[in-house]
């Protein structure tokens, strides 16, 4: 188990390297995070992880909405595919352009007691982006944020249903709240009225609260969402802690900012309450 500063893998590609630049973006992403009012307490949020151009602003909508905890689990995929197929951090600190956010140790050590399978492994998140983005929008609003990062490199139902429901009995033994973040993006590389036929399907299912129909639907329409895997082991989670609704809160494609819609990418954003 390290303990050492994870640095950035993706500033200056996915996100602006200048701490100046990075802060103007997410401001103009989330104009309305400092205010006290409207926010809403979550259990859990699905977030995407591109490009800020792209899909910053869908990002930024559902944060701006929340009230945050201090406290986070980070679900990511595994893009690299490298290291173990549940791959847990338990020390250490990960640098963005605004600092560290530190790992919660604490947190850690008693998900990997609740479920045998999830390992430390710095490799696995070496090089992933889908964790680190979203770091940057959670330090503009908390200032003392700790986190545990997960990346899910399984799509087998049984092993993401065991992990959702380890998350459940921790954050239920806890008594500082902790709000899940699926990392995911949706269909990748159609054209971008076929993947939003396919997205409205899998959006479908996440706002049923219905982990297997996601995994089932993702499986026999073929959709390439990333993170369904991180998402599966969420809405697990959520129904054990008695989740009662779910809200999605902006959905677009790539095409919104590339005008290219032969070949897209989809991004939602969903609350869960």
């Amino acid at each position: 188990m390290s303990s050492a500063v994870r640095h950035p893998a993706v500033a200056g590609l996915f996100y602006p390297n200048s701490s100046d630049t990075l802060l103007r973006d997410l401001r103009s992403y989330m104009p309305s995070y400092a205010a006290a009012g409207g926010k809403s307490t979550a259990l859990a949020c699905v977030v995407p992880h591109a490009g800020y151009m792209y899909s910053g602003h869908v990002a930024g909508a559902v944060y701006e909405r929340l009230k945050l905890p201090h406290r986070f689990i980070i679900l990511s995929p595994n893009h690299t595919g490298k290291g173990r197929r549940l791959a847990i951090m338990s020390a250490g600190a990960w640098e963005t352009p605004l600092g560290l956010a530190n790992i919660d140790a604490r947190l850690a050590v008693a998900l990997k007691r609740a479920f045998s399978s999830l390992e430390d492994d710095d490799l696995a998140h070496q090089g992933e982006h889908a964790i680190e983005v979203q770091l940057p929008f959670l330090q503009l609003a908390i200032k003392s944020l700790t986190f545990v990062p997960i990346a899910v490199g399984t799509a087998h139902f049984e092993a993401l249903y065991a992990l959702g429901t380890a998350l459940a009995q921790v954050i239920q033994s806890e008594s500082q709240p902790t709000l899940i973040i699926a990392s995911s993006d949706m269909n990748h590389y159609e054209s971008d009225e076929i993947t939003r036929v396919k997205d409205g399907k899998a959006i479908e299912q996440i706002l049923e609260l219905n982990p297997r129909g996601l995994h089932d639907v993702v499986m026999r329409e073929e959709i390439s969402m990333c993170g369904f895997g991180p998402t599966v082991a969420m809405l697990t989670a959520v129904r054990a802690l008695g989740a009662r609704s779910a809200e999605l809160v902006k959905y677009a494609t790539s095409a919104d900012v590339s005008g290219d819609r032969e070949t897209v990418v989809g991004y939602a954003g969903v609350i869960i309450s």
